[in-house]
């Protein structure tokens, strides 16, 4: 199925580069792979080197680049699965993630290490995403 068809959500509240992104990389791992599970990993995989999930939608990275240790993987390593970030930038600095969290209007985020700040900005995603559904 084309990816325009099954474009997620989050991507339809995003800039058009972002669907685009995601859109020419989901099809073109559908040719390569087929339809599935993998096909999507891809997309969201390309999607990530250059936005990041901010609430309920991706914004552009000021910075390209993978987002977190399971986005630098590639290959077998990367099929062998593991934690994800979910689209937080978990590689940018702790000044960029905390405008992150002031734009979600993160509580406590003055206080938080920088892997705090990644899972609630993760949290915050989540939550709005949900609400952005129903």
């Amino acid at each position: 199925m084309p990816g325009k068809q099954e474009l997620p959500s989050t991507l339809e509240r995003s800039s058009k580069k972002a669907q685009r992104t995601w859109i020419e990389a989901h099809d073109s791992a559908v040719d390569e792979y087929g339809e599935g599970e993998r096909a999507h990993r891809t997309a969201f995989s390309a999607l990530k080197h250059g936005f990041e999930k901010v609430g309920d939608h991706w914004e552009p990275k000021d910075k390209k680049g993978p987002s977190d240790k399971q986005a630098a993987k590639s290959g077998a390593a990367a099929r062998r699965g593991g934690s994800s970030a979910e689209g937080v930038d978990a590689n940018a600095s702790k000044a960029h993630l905390m405008d992150i969290a002031r734009k979600l209007d993160i509580s406590g985020r003055s206080t938080m290490r920088k892997d705090e700040l990644v899972e609630a900005i993760k949290k915050a995603n989540r939550r709005k995403s949900a609400k952005a559904r129903s």
